[in-house]
């Protein structure tokens, strides 16, 4: 039995968790910095905990802070959310050790996925494509090269420990390994605590479609379809949607079945994802595997009408999945685009300061995702995520007209935002076609 949750986040996944959990009737407890003492995710809980001062090091990310305060407020159970200690292995170990639930997977699975070399291997041996490049962590600047050659340049080097593109550098030639390498490891230092790299190689104008998964403690793994997630700044995500837009139906089968096989083989439970790059003639490669609940989990909601986190509530409770494979269909398409406080002019700068003003559509089949509100302070010390303007229609058409007039009617003052970029993504003649690829941005297929 869980009785009652804290949410180990902040901003709108935290209230998005406490909304699940009312679902269900289930107390909740919210954690807060110096800097969110007047968020809006503190008012929406049952009890509200301080932990510490605003740097996320001292606050969100301390885990003995978080935990005091599950043992304060009797919390049975702690939802992650995403970032900060969500694909923690460690946190989950001192939770199940603590006698509390963590809703999320086990700390093993956390451990393996987390580590993105042994994440390679574990697909391979599972079945699961993988993009070429090193087997290991690279031991220094030499067999970086040395792999470079063989696989061909341009390559990627990456964060072992890393996601969500930090501790990443591209190199397209030769010359340029050393100085990149050298880069990428500060960064994964500086990010993850250890500048391990390896090298994979950089697929020219892929797509990137990723599989939501669900596993539960009886062995079930199951899927729910995939979302296309192409458009993005700096390897992070700006705009997805569900279904993908002209994927071909064998490519699509490929991706679902390798995305059960993949977790499957680590005995997954709980929500996650599988991440692919898809080439132009249909092949695809897995990328990593987010053990978590995603920023753009309202897409498959939307699309496919489940809630998915009151089933991570429910698994993490110790039921069996609800679903069946064959009732998990996609019934809508649905968009989503996140609106960050950065100005896209300025290679996407972050824009602290306060919301001075803020109106949001509402309407048929719009959703919105906020941890904001007018008279908000945006603060330097967090990820600049504003709100998630989710919308769906009958059709991909009907989505897509409907998320132009939303963003058109998105008034947000006081900081800079992504949405003057998102207007355009949505109004250009390849996206409306479904004819998207990972580097539109960088190669400012959206500029003014």
């Amino acid at each position: 039995m869980i009785r009652t949750v804290l949410v180990a986040n902040r901003g709108e996944i935290a209230r998005r968790v406490f909304r699940a959990c009312r679902l269900l009737g289930l107390g909740t407890v919210a954690v807060y910095s110096d800097a969110d003492r007047e968020s809006p995710h503190v008012r929406d809980a049952d009890r509200a905990v301080a932990i510490g001062p605003p740097p996320a090091r001292a606050s969100y990310l301390d885990a003995e802070r978080i935990l005091a305060a599950a043992r304060e407020t009797g919390a049975d159970a702690i939802h992650p959310g995403y970032g900060f200690l969500s694909e923690n292995w460690a946190f989950a170990d001192a939770c199940r050790r603590a006698g509390i639930v963590f809703i999320g997977p086990s700390p093993e699975a956390i451990r393996r996925m987390g580590d993105k070399t042994e994440a390679r291997r574990l697909m391979a041996a599972a079945g699961v494509p993988v993009v070429p490049g090193s087997p290991e962590t690279l031991a220094d600047v030499a067999t970086a090269e040395r792999v470079a050659r063989d696989i061909g340049y341009p390559v990627l080097l990456k964060a072992a420990a890393g996601g969500g593109g930090i501790g990443m550098a591209r190199v397209d030639e030769p010359a340029g390994t050393a100085a990149a390498f050298a880069a990428a490891r500060r960064r994964a230092e500086a990010a993850f605590g250890r500048g391990d790299l390896y090298v994979e190689k950089y697929l020219e104008r892929p797509r990137h479609i990723e599989i939501q998964v669900f596993g539960d403690t009886a062995g079930t793994v199951l899927h729910l379809h995939e979302r296309e997630c192409s458009i993005q700044r700096r390897h992070q995500k700006l705009v997805e949607e569900s279904p993908a837009p002209n994927l071909p139906p064998a490519v699509k089968e490929g991706l679902t079945r390798a995305a059960v096989a993949g977790a499957r083989a680590i005995e997954y439970v709980n929500a996650g994802t599988l991440e692919f790059l898809v080439d132009a003639a249909g092949g695809f490669y897995f990328l990593e595997m987010n053990t978590r609940l995603q920023v753009e989990h309202p897409v498959t909601e939307e699309a496919t009408g489940l809630d998915l986190v009151v089933e991570q509530l429910r698994v993490a409770a110790g039921e069996p999945l609800g679903w069946r494979q064959e009732a998990i269909v996609q019934r809508r398409a649905a968009i989503e685009c996140r609106v960050y406080a950065e100005d896209p002019a300025k290679n996407f700068l972050p824009s602290p300061g306060t919301l001075t003003r803020l109106e949001l559509p509402a309407g048929e089949a719009i959703r919105i995702e906020s941890g904001v509100e007018a008279g908000s302070a945006v603060p330097v010390h967090y990820d600049p995520l504003l709100f998630k303007l989710v919308v769906s229609g009958r059709t991909r058409g009907e989505a897509v007209a409907r998320l132009a007039d939303a963003l058109e009617r998105c008034v947000v003052e006081g900081v800079k935002t992504t949405i003057p970029l998102l207007r355009r993504v949505v109004a250009h003649a390849e996206f409306v076609a479904g004819r998207v690829h990972t580097q539109m941005v960088e190669q400012g297929a959206f500029n003014d």
